[in-house]
């Protein structure tokens, strides 16, 4: 009988199945002998080797290698086993580096290898390029601007169910894990980041996270992109946004939230004056009726210990002292528009005589050449002699590719704050008639509430109004 899989690994046995299917006969007594043409097309792997030459040979089965001349029942063939094994895994290992070398030297040029077939929103055309699916990339924007409106994950999925949206296989049941994963991927602005996921040895083939360990490398405008750039950092910071102050429990946030809640847009705005934590919303029962209320968190959990006077608001009351701040503030456009020109100005424009990302490429590129020149001259017997050079051009390239890493972080961040100040405005500018409450509506005007007493909060509003407002005063 002859025995043959596939040559795709010979570094583990569970991934072949041939092999698998002769051990199998071997415990059944089917196959008394076992004839191998050298150690390296038995396995690859050390430890495999052993253990299924062992448990051969307790089942009484001999496994002869012919290129070694070796008889495993023979009392000193396992030394040299281990040995040829060893060597064996050690030119799978060889290999496998070549290959990851190869790849990663692509990456450093730039080259990209994306499974564009299997991302949704993309096809491959007849010229083998990418080309945008018109009918998923809508869905893809949709996904984005619902995001972005405060919805949570888990309701982005509901509705994309409730609307009969048809996954990237055909299904209609969509997981969070895919709508995060369209939320987070940077192919969709049309840019690639590589090895983001290594793998940690070729015995294992354990695929890591790439947190640091290795470089990545950014390809920018790599293909046509479905949302700009601009879009997907304002994303990256709604996530970041989201994911501040949580903690596994809501007894161990420092906030009161454990999770993001896109329910209520108060939930994550309406704070505690006196203790800083974040309200919760509750319902009462009183004479048989329901009604909502919002309690700090921190009285909920813990009573008086650590904040003793915030007040019980009713829902009701509040949302009312809440729209009447905001639809004050509409009367006054004007001068609205210009307090938050103002406040973007101070916030965005760079510091007289701070260096640009342009500056500081320019200036790297400088000293790069300067770091060949010495080099250059240095292959003389002269490496000494520029030592301190060296040392000088080294500190000031990490000190302008710090400063620079700096800018963009600032940069992706200021582009989701003008992003959010311009869908408020946007909203506030085409408001007619007196703004509702809607959810989606107010966490795009609204930054935080802080409750002063029982009939008194401040409105702090994106771009940097403050409105105080009495609750129940007559709206």
């Amino acid at each position: 009988m002859t025995l043959a899989d596939e040559g795709i690994t010979g570094t583990s046995a569970q991934k072949r199945p041939e092999f698998q299917r002769m051990i199998r006969r071997c415990r059944q007594k089917k196959i008394d002998l076992v004839l191998v043409k050298s150690i390296s097309r038995f396995a690859r792997n050390t430890v495999d080797c052993l253990n299924y030459i062992r448990a051969l040979r307790t089942l009484g089965i001999a496994v002869i290698f012919e290129k070694e001349n070796i008889n495993t029942l023979e009392t000193d063939s396992e030394m040299l086993i281990t040995m040829m094994g060893a060597f064996a895994q050690a030119e799978s290992e060889s290999m496998s580096a070549n290959i990851v070398w190869g790849k990663r030297q692509a990456m450093r040029e730039g080259k990209t290898n994306v499974q564009f077939q299997h991302l949704y929103g993309y096809e491959l055309g007849e010229d083998g390029k990418p080309r945008v699916v018109p009918e998923q990339a809508a869905v893809v924007e949709h996904i984005y601007d619902s995001f972005l409106a405060g919805r949570s994950i888990r309701m982005i999925k509901r509705e994309l169910e409730g609307q009969g949206v048809l996954t990237a296989k055909g299904g209609t049941v969509w997981s969070e894990a895919a709508i995060r994963s369209i939320l987070k991927n940077e192919k969709y602005c049309g840019d690639v980041l590589m090895q983001k996921t290594y793998t940690q040895d070729c015995i294992s083939k354990k695929q890591l996270r790439n947190m640091g360990q290795l470089p990545m490398y950014l390809v920018q405008d790599n293909h046509e992109g479905i949302i700009t750039r601009d879009r997907f950092n304002q994303a990256k910071a709604e996530f970041a946004r989201r994911n501040a102050g949580r903690a596994p429990s809501q007894k161990l946030a420092p906030t009161g939230r454990s999770c993001y809640s896109a329910k209520y847009a108060l939930t994550e705005r309406l704070v505690c004056g006196e203790c800083g934590t974040l309200y919760r919303r509750c319902v009462w029962v009183k004479k048989g009726q329901r009604f909502a209320v919002w309690r700090c968190a921190s009285r909920i959990d813990y009573g008086t210990k650590y904040c003793h006077d915030s007040p019980t608001l009713r829902e009701e009351p509040l949302q009312a002292a809440i729209l009447a701040a905001i639809n004050t503030v509409m009367s006054q456009q004007e001068a609205l528009v210009g307090q938050i020109e103002g406040a973007m100005r101070m916030e965005l424009i760079p510091f007289p005589g701070a260096m640009s990302i342009s500056d500081i490429d320019r200036r790297l590129d400088e000293l790069d050449k300067e770091f060949q020149g010495l080099f250059a001259d240095s292959k003389e017997g002269g490496f000494m002699k520029h030592a301190e050079e060296f040392k000088r051009i080294s500190a000031d390239m990490a000190a302008l590719k710090e400063q620079r890493a700096r800018l963009l972080e600032q940069q992706n961040s200021d582009s989701a704050a003008s992003q959010r100040i311009a869908n408020a405005m946007e909203i506030l500018k085409t408001g007619d008639a007196a703004i509702q409450w809607e959810e989606s509506t107010i966490r795009q005007l609204v930054d935080t509430v802080k409750v002063l007493s029982a009939n008194r909060i401040r409105i702090y509003l994106h771009g940097g109004i403050e409105i105080e407002q009495t609750i129940g005063e007559e709206q």
